[in-house]
C-alpha cells in the first residue's frame, strides 16, 4: 500500500483516484500476460520475448523504489526504461504476431501516463 510517505507528496491536478488504479493495472497486466503467452507460444527465445521479460521486470521494480525507497527521480527513469522496453516490443513483435503488438499499444497508451505522473510528481517534490 502506497501509505502516508505517498500521502503526503505534492500530487498534481491530473492524478486519478486511488481506487482507479487497481482496475487499470488489472487490465494492464491481463494485457501483458496474453500477449506474453503469444510472444512464448511463438518464440521464446527472441526479441519479443526478451523485451517481454525486460518490460516485466522493470514494472515489478518500479514499485520498491518508488514507494518502499521513495526514490521517485530513480522510479521515473525505471518507468521510462519499461517504456522503451514496451515500444521495442511491439516493433519487434509486429511481424510476427500482430495481436500482440496491438495488446502492447494498449499497455503503451494505458500506461504511457505514468511516467507522466510520476514525473510530475518528482518535479513536485
Amino acid at each position: 500500500m502506497p501509505g502516508e510517505w505517498h500521502a503526503g507528496l505534492n500530487k498534481p491536478s491530473f492524478n486519478p483516484p486511488a481506487w482507479l488504479f487497481g482496475p487499470v493495472w488489472t487490465v494492464l497486466y491481463v494485457l501483458i500476460a496474453v500477449a506474453g503467452w503469444r510472444t512464448f507460444e511463438r518464440d521464446r527465445r527472441g526479441w519479443p520475448m526478451r523485451l517481454w521479460w525486460a518490460q516485466l521486470a522493470l514494472n515489478f521494480l518500479w514499485s520498491p523504489v518508488f514507494f518502499a525507497a521513495h526514490r521517485i527521480g530513480l522510479a521515473l527513469v525505471v518507468i521510462l526504461l519499461m517504456l522503451a522496453a514496451i515500444l521495442g516490443f511491439i516493433v519487434t513483435a509486429w511481424r510476427q504476431d500482430r495481436v500482440a503488438a496491438w495488446l502492447f499499444a494498449l499497455v503503451c497508451r494505458l500506461g504511457g501516463f505514468c511516467p507522466v505522473l510520476n514525473g510530475s510528481i518528482w518535479m513536485l517534490n
